[in-house]
């Protein structure tokens, strides 16, 4: 299967015949290489309703019959921006799908909606593709129970390293350190000046993982 970062936290992972876009927070994202009305989807998976992690959802649903899943107030935010075909989950739980199985795990973060409202709960997301496990941690701070995650046999963990709104690159090694994955790709960075980091030392202090520094646009092979 394959992963795109389409910049901040926005993620493509093709696998199980399917296009799954994570996060898809394109317009108003300096890093974007693609537009909302460029990107496809089959499937749209929220980690929370911030609007640069919200971001495109609406439209691109409503242009490609995408799927959106989420936690239960994102979803029904979603439906009431006129969105048709939805699937609520909540924390801890998980659902097979035509790609694979989606788990919603948690994440040390907020949620609220664009408009302010209610977000629920902030979650990371445990893919299991293609025989591949792909853990998007969303956004959060470090948490031990990550070890929990880990468990399940990370193939590419996906994670923040901008700091100030989420983990930062001394916190995501640690994380690395819990999580035990085989690859790892940091988001959430340099979008804004307030979360520069500089991935290539980042990347240069992991020696428990391959670590995959992509630009925004770029692929990698899971």
């Amino acid at each position: 299967m394959k992963v795109t970062w389409l910049g901040h936290a926005c993620c493509l992972l093709e696998g199980g015949g399917s296009k799954i876009l994570i996060d898809p927070f394109l317009t108003g994202n300096p890093q974007a290489k693609v537009t909302a009305e460029q990107v496809e989807a089959d499937f749209i998976v929220l980690t929370h309703g911030h609007a640069d992690h919200y971001g495109d959802t609406t439209e691109i649903a409503k242009r490609t019959g995408a799927t959106v899943i989420g936690n239960f107030e994102v979803v029904n935010w979603a439906q009431a921006q006129g969105v048709e075909k939805t699937h609520p989950m909540h924390i801890g739980g998980g659902h097979d799908f035509s790609f694979g199985r989606v788990k919603l795990t948690i994440a040390h973060h907020g949620s609220s909606m664009p408009d302010g409202s209610y977000g629920g709960n902030p979650a990371g997301l445990l893919f299991t593709i293609d025989d591949k496990k792909i853990y998007h941690s969303g956004d959060t701070a470090l948490f031990y129970d990550m070890t929990l995650i880990g468990e399940a046999g990370i193939d590419l963990a996906i994670l923040p390293i901008g700091d100030n709104f989420t983990m930062g690159p001394d916190d995501s090694l640690k994380a690395i350190e819990f999580l035990q994955p085989k690859k790892v790709i940091p988001i959430h960075y340099n979008t804004w000046p307030l979360i520069e980091q500089d991935a290539d030392a980042w990347a240069s202090r992991i020696t428990k993982a391959d670590a995959l520094v992509l630009q925004p646009g770029d692929s990698a092979d899971i």
